[in-house]
């Protein structure tokens, strides 16, 4: 995108072909940080497609991206993750054609009405997929298709840990672990959330103000449990190490509360030789091939109902910083969309 800006005076403006409108940050801060704007928007480039976007999903990495976690350029338009469809091809773009329906991750500006971007990342949304949910569950579900198949298969009969069990990954990594044979137990901030992840299958749930490794091994016959899959970060860290039992398995993959201490590798050995990973999506999807399977595992598990799109929370692209504040102050569950 040009990144010559048309002032938004705070209402969404009628977008032409033209322009988009847009959430852009132009210094790394709070949610205060996010403006809406109006951006002109040239022409798709060779390999690229034109997008009218009409879902944007919402994802912690956007709040990681706009505090400067993870570092990047400024300015800079949020958002890794949309689906919509299809306006205008580029030039050598082959296997698409305006009026696809498609959704996509992993690029970054999907905070936007409309937007170029690379043709060879978008996914054709299947016909009994919604844009919204396929936006509500795409990055959240090749995250779950990661996490149980390609970091550690999760094995029937297996009892695992999961933290943040009601949030936007937990509700699909729960039924979609259930589907698998596994047993559920999930950490979780509240009571109503507690209700909530057993609603999507968890067999027992925990408090995250509770001592977590205890009720672990309460509810586990006084045994650690192999997996323990970990999105929050630095609170969680020990007491996911100490819900292990010896060799397990230390997934983290989130840092909700900030990012986890420094970890000396004499911990891990301490705690059982225990395998400890911090996966990034990406790095699984980066080749075409990678991607079309995980896609591919994600649409066969919403048509056998092992996965379903919660959309609980939804916000007008305008009033992102609203959603994001919700999301840091965990007010959300399921998932949460921003609508253009």
């Amino acid at each position: 995108m040009s990144l010559k800006t048309h002032r938004n005076p705070g209402s969404p403006m009628s977008t032409s072909p033209s322009t988009a409108d847009v959430i852009r940050i132009h210094s790394h801060g709070g949610p205060e940080e996010m403006r809406f704007e109006t951006v002109d928007l040239p022409p798709p480039a060779a390999g690229q497609v034109r997008l009218r976007q009409t879902a944007i999903g919402l994802n912690f990495i956007d709040v990681y991206t706009r505090t400067g976690l993870y570092a990047g350029p400024t300015p800079a338009v949020l958002g890794v993750e949309a689906a919509g469809e299809i306006e205008a091809l580029g030039e050598g773009v082959e296997g698409l054609r305006p009026g696809d329906r498609v959704v996509y991750n992993g690029i970054p500006g999907a905070y936007a009405s409309h937007r170029n971007a690379p043709a060879d990342r978008m996914v054709k949304i299947p016909d009994a997929v919604k844009d919204e949910d396929a936006a509500a569950v795409f990055l959240k579900g090749l995250t779950v298709w990661m996490l149980i198949f390609e970091i550690r298969r999760l094995e029937p009969g297996e009892t695992i840990l999961v933290w943040a069990a009601a949030g936007g990954v937990g509700s699909i990594l729960v039924p979609w672990a259930n589907a698998l044979g596994a047993r559920v137990i999930g950490v979780v901030s509240t009571p109503e959330k507690a209700e909530l992840a057993k609603a999507y299958g968890c067999w027992e749930t925990i408090l995250a103000s509770e001592d977590v490794p205890t009720r672990v091994k309460e509810l586990n016959g006084g045994k650690g449990v192999p997996v323990v899959y970990d999105s929050v970060g630095k609170t969680s860290a020990e007491p996911s190490m100490k819900s292990l039992r010896p060799r397990g398995w230390f997934i983290t993959y989130g840092n909700a509360s900030g990012p986890a201490d420094p970890i000396p590798p004499a911990r891990l050995n301490q705690g059982g030789s225990l395998v400890m990973t911090r996966p990034g999506l990406f790095h699984f999807t980066h080749r075409r091939e990678d991607l079309d399977r995980g896609a591919a595992a994600l649409w066969g598990a919403m048509r056998s109902g092992a996965v379903k799109a919660d959309v609980r929370q939804r916000f007008a692209l305008k009033d992102a910083a609203d959603a994001h504040r919700a999301l840091e102050s965990r007010k959300t569950s399921g998932a949460t969309i921003l609508t253009p």
